[in-house]
């Protein structure tokens, strides 16, 4: 059976050897593509599976760390910003949805049952990385704490799927 991407594997292999893993890099930043993805894609495109995965690994980590910076900051300005009012808030803008206290009810939840390392690892099997991080560092948790086990995460479930990309493309022989 001939390879259906052979195609695009000749265009990325004709690239210049420092692009084809920036390429890879940039995939792992994208939501549901993540480090897995761009790992997989990569292995299957003919890039050295090695390469591919760690491109894929600090791209999906950078978009991570971008957004549990950006979250981790928004948060405490809204808190600082909570401690300073001075005059009593309006009841009505300050109530929160219905459908907000059930998302952070069930974030709560989650966090409380399988706390940030077991939520982090088995939240790729649902929810991005970066979405992920993002509610936990807007719940409170320290960003180390989130960067930290959201690194393990990354470094497991990209490296799992590098391992069958590899074998799959070593199977099928391409």
């Amino acid at each position: 059976m001939d390879n259906p991407y052979e195609g695009i594997r000749e265009w990325v292999q004709q690239l210049p050897e420092l692009v084809q893993p920036l390429g890879v890099g940039i995939a792992g930043m994208v939501p549901y593509i993540e480090g897995e993805g761009a790992a997989g894609i990569g292995i299957i495109l003919g890039i050295n599976p090695v390469v591919a995965a760690l491109a894929a690994m600090i791209g999906n980590f950078l978009s991570v760390l971008a957004v549990v910076t950006i979250s981790s900051r928004v948060r405490e300005k809204v808190v600082a910003g909570r401690g300073n009012e001075r005059e009593a808030p309006d009841p009505a803008a300050a109530a929160p949805s219905a459908r907000r206290v059930k998302g952070q009810r069930r974030l709560q939840g989650w966090l409380s049952r399988f706390g940030v390392p077991g939520a982090s690892l088995l939240a790729p099997l649902a929810l991005p990385t970066q979405l992920t991080a993002a509610f936990f560092a807007a719940s409170g948790v320290r960003k180390e704490r989130v960067l930290l086990w959201q690194a393990i995460a990354i470094v497991l479930w990209t490296g799992v799927i590098a391992a069958l990309a590899t074998g799959l493309v070593g199977f099928l022989g391409w």
